[in-house]
């Protein structure tokens, strides 16, 4: 497939070319003249424990070695943090094996520790200490609570070490969808009309709450507000069900989403921070198109995004009119801006019939599987997964340091 040239979204709306790898050609960062420490953090506590490491064996298989000493760092679903074998293929999801699990007698070996404050990194193993030394940018790739939703990201930030992708603001604001929607709204960009179910009104007025909700536009889709991978979300066609549904859902989150269904085409865009003061960058749009056939959910499920491999097409470029790809990138830069990004993001649209971009999602750590849209979206626009990964840690390394995020 051809690679086309990315854009960079500007303040009026316009696109200009740019060279994806203008600045992956510079000499890396380092401190002490030594190759910078990269600690690639995955695992954790979240429901998506498994997606996570599956995102870390793509990066670790891509991560540029010449340029960067590499750390796999493993958090258990308890929380404990463990040195982990450098070993991509112990880390993928397989359907024919059970899911991925950091455990710190499994793949884990050694407990780590580190002086509140910063410092050296430490293992604690069986056969006593083993300092590990420092450590010069983290790379997380923790996707749901504890990690995606500005928790790591506001540790990182007391122990004063970079960290690729958004901070804590833009991360908490991302990982809850009712706050995304209000900070969006706020900027003028549409979202799909909804309800907020709350735990202590759902527990008093269940039935008003189930009134309100009748009103929108069905099919409904009921969401956990702060989950991600299409963990706890359901499809409501007979209101009979929605009651159920939202259980369900708050079955991951006690704060639950209850969306009109909009008819559209679903197509994703990535952002990509600029350099300096420079405006985001905006890949190729691409279009998730399911086959039924071959396994396909009746939306993009967890299922069907990570297991039922042969139900989805990633099309990029999407197949659109020029007028809609303008808008669709101008659209994600401005959603980028509106929740404060940095990084990375993947901001998810419906695309209407009569060409209206309503966002569905914004996604501040979207996943690196080979199976991902994001890195596919950029390998289309010119910038292929290596370097991609090596322009987030770079772009992580010059972010200053002195700025309250």
């Amino acid at each position: 497939m051809s690679a086309s040239n990315a854009a960079s979204a500007t303040s009026s709306g316009a696109t200009a070319d740019f060279d994806p790898s203008a600045s992956i050609n510079a000499a890396p960062t380092s401190r002490r003249g030594r190759k910078p420490r990269v600690a690639v953090v995955f695992g954790g506590r979240s429901g998506e424990h498994s997606i996570s490491c599956a995102t870390a064996a793509g990066v670790l298989d891509a991560i540029d070695r010449d340029r960067y000493d590499v750390m796999p760092i493993g958090i258990t679903r308890q929380g404990k943090w463990v040195l982990v074998d450098d070993d991509p293929d112990a880390l993928r999801l397989d359907d024919a094996r059970p899911p991925v699990e950091i455990t710190t007698d499994g793949l884990g070996r050694g407990e780590l520790a580190m002086r509140l404050g910063g410092g050296n990194l430490t293992a604690i193993t069986p056969a006593g200490p083993e300092v590990l030394g420092a450590v010069d940018v983290v790379l997380p790739l923790l996707h749901g609570p504890y990690g995606e939703d500005g928790t790591i990201q506001g540790m990182l930030e007391m122990l004063g070490l970079p960290y690729v992708g958004c901070g804590v603001l833009a991360s908490a604001a991302g990982m809850d969808k009712q706050v995304t929607k209000v900070l969006l709204q706020a900027a003028g960009i549409p979202t799909a009309p909804h309800v907020l179910v709350e735990a202590h009104r759902w527990s008093r007025d269940k039935a008003a709450v189930l009134a309100q909700c009748a009103e929108l536009t069905r099919p409904l889709f009921v969401k956990p507000a702060r989950a991600g991978s299409s963990l706890g979300i359901t499809r409501v066609e007979d209101l009979a069900d929605l009651e159920a549904a939202i259980e369900t859902a708050r079955a991951v989150d006690p704060k639950v989403l209850v969306e009109s269904g909009v008819v559209g085409r679903e197509i994703e865009v990535a952002v990509l921070s600029g350099h300096g003061d420079d405006a985001p960058r905006v890949a190729e749009p691409g279009e998730i198109v399911m086959d039924a056939a071959h396994g396909a959910g009746e939306f993009y499920d967890y299922e069907t995004k990570y297991l039922a491999h042969d139900a989805v097409a990633m099309v990029c470029p999407a197949h659109i009119a020029s007028a809609e790809r303008e808008l669709l990138m101008r659209r994600a830069a401005e959603a980028f801006v509106a929740i404060g990004g940095e990084g990375l993001t993947r901001v998810d649209f419906f695309l209407t019939p009569d060409g209206e971009a309503i966002v569905n999602e914004v996604n501040t750590m979207p996943g690196f599987t080979p199976f991902s849209m994001y890195p596919y979206m950029w390998q289309v626009s010119g910038l292929p997964y290596r370097d991609l990964v090596t322009e987030l840690i770079e772009l992580a390394l010059e972010r200053p340091r002195d700025v309250n995020r």
